[in-house]
């Protein structure tokens, strides 16, 4: 099932894609449920919308196109977004890094978040703006001390991430706050593909280009901290809640260590591919 959220900002509204075309929108075919994925999540109501999304003859009342709507980030408004640096082994050895021993979290501001096709904008005075594509996982359950055996329970599913980054701010302030949450510096989408549908989450192909040229490719397999290693790790720490995100590092091939460095300029497109859940695509604005 692909889970998506559409509609204008603040106004959105949960859906489910039916086919290539058409989503399925559930405020109009469940008007008795909460008005939002986080909440369905909350009120543990996913077994209704499988069994709206299974309905022979879907009325088409229901049904919306999706060229005509915005897409918005498949969870508009976690309560959290946490990144892994340094997650890949081929990214580590680019840095000629030694592999982590734990792993390195920051936090990615939700207010950051766009959705497919809308424009990262390139914030005045930062001339280094990079591109990382990754896998992020959405939690479906609040998850509080997991067992990295029972983690999977707590997983709904998978989406691209594009994390967006200032590496004059990175670089001069040696945090990363800042530096990864300036406004729509967090593409996300264009959906949600439940954990049912990726036979191993850990074994898919991953790429990112710019303007059409190849920039990173990898296989999730290279991920040093994985999937359910990440929810028993972070549930250790803090109450991990449905509809948070949790994005797990990028590849190897990011423009910082490009030789020379690349950097994202006006009017570039970036096309993050995960193989499985499909591709992100975003246009770089000036700010005027």
């Amino acid at each position: 099932m692909r889970i998506v959220s559409y509609g204008p900002r603040y106004g959105e509204r949960p859906g489910v894609m039916l086919n290539e075309t058409q989503l399925l929108d559930l405020t109009i075919a469940l008007p008795d449920n909460p008005a939002s994925w986080r909440k369905i999540l909350e009120d543990d109501l996913l077994d209704d919308v499988i069994t709206a999304v299974g309905a022979v003859d879907h009325d088409p009342a229901h049904l919306v196109d999706l060229k005509s709507v915005r897409l918005a980030p498949p969870i508009p408004e976690p309560s959290k977004v946490i990144c892994l640096g340094l997650n890949y082994r081929d990214h580590a050895e680019e840095q000629n890094r030694p592999l982590p021993t734990a792993p390195l979290l920051f936090p990615k501001v939700p207010s950051a978040l766009i959705g497919q096709g809308e424009s990262v904008v390139l914030p005045r005075g930062e001339a280094k703006v990079d591109y990382e594509v990754e896998l992020a996982f959405v939690i479906g359950r609040r998850a509080r001390n997991v067992t990295i055996h029972d983690a999977w329970d707590h997983v709904l599913g998978y989406t691209v991430m594009n994390d967006v980054s200032g590496r004059e701010t990175q670089g001069a302030e040696r945090q990363w706050l800042r530096a990864k949450g300036f406004e729509t510096f967090g593409p996300m989408g264009p959906w949600i593909v439940t954990r049912d549908e990726i036979a191993d989450p850990h074994n898919l192909e991953i790429s990112s280009r710019i303007n059409g040229e190849l920039r990173q490719r990898s296989n999730t397999r290279e991920l040093i901290f994985r999937v359910d290693f990440m929810v028993e790790y972070l549930s250790s720490n803090m109450t991990l809640e449905p509809g948070d995100v949790i994005s797990t590092g990028t590849p190897g091939g990011v423009g910082l260590y490009c030789d020379p460095p690349v950097f994202l300029k006006n009017g570039d497109v970036m096309s993050m591919t995960i193989e499985g859940i499909g591709t992100l695509e975003n246009m770089v604005v000036d700010p005027a």
